[in-house]
């Protein structure tokens, strides 16, 4: 994996977990966050609690994406990925192992090559997670767009790449405010790493 995409998929699983950094929180609102951001993203509580360690332990490097086991690499071909949300959507309630084990018995890959985080992430990443797909096929309106009924009730943010300055690129942050869209603050930064989402949204 080349270090731009590593670094974008470090940012977004930070500012995933940037609501549950907050020290100050008690131990009922740290819950009912994580339950509110597993229901809106459709992780787990246990990846959502890997990356928090991680985090926690290494810092930004941490939410990096590894290397794969056997030699392999922890980005999976895109041609494979397709294969995957094929036969996600081919059976919305299809389970990630299943997914994985038909990969393998069609020879598509190779037993043992696809971590099952891994693929978790990437069809999420792609808005087909087991949640994402039960929103797709019970609602009778439609997906509805997630957002909370008040102002200030919950704060979202993103980190996108800039424009270049004297050829090294710079990196903008942006804080929201879920109900109304209300920009509450941006701000772009020479460098991507654990500070700068902590530096502005203060």
């Amino acid at each position: 994996m080349d270090k731009r995409r590593s670094e974008e998929i470090a940012a977004n699983r930070l500012k995933l977990i940037t609501p549950l950094l907050d020290k100050t929180m008690d131990k009922e609102k740290h819950q009912q966050t994580k339950e509110e951001l597993c229901l809106q993203t459709g992780l787990s509580e246990r990846t959502m609690r890997r990356y928090v360690q991680l985090y926690e332990e290494q810092g930004f490097e941490g939410l990096k994406p590894k290397s794969a086991g056997r030699g392999g690499n922890s980005i999976i071909p895109e041609e494979v990925i397709q294969e995957a949300i094929a036969l996600r959507r081919e059976v919305p309630k299809r389970s990630i192992n299943d997914i994985i084990k038909i990969l393998e018995w069609e020879n598509i890959v190779e037993p043992g090559v696809i971590k099952r985080s891994t693929l978790q992430d990437q069809l999420t990443y792609r808005g087909y997670s087991s949640r994402q797909m039960r929103t797709y096929t019970e609602s009778t309106t439609g997906a509805r767009r997630f957002q909370k009924p008040w102002r200030n009730y919950l704060w979202q943010s993103d980190i996108k790449y800039g424009i270049y300055i004297d050829g090294k690129p710079t990196y903008m942050v942006c804080f929201i405010d879920d109900c109304t869209r209300f920009i509450l603050h941006s701000e772009f930064y020479p460098t991507l790493d654990q500070k700068i989402v902590q530096d502005c949204v203060l």
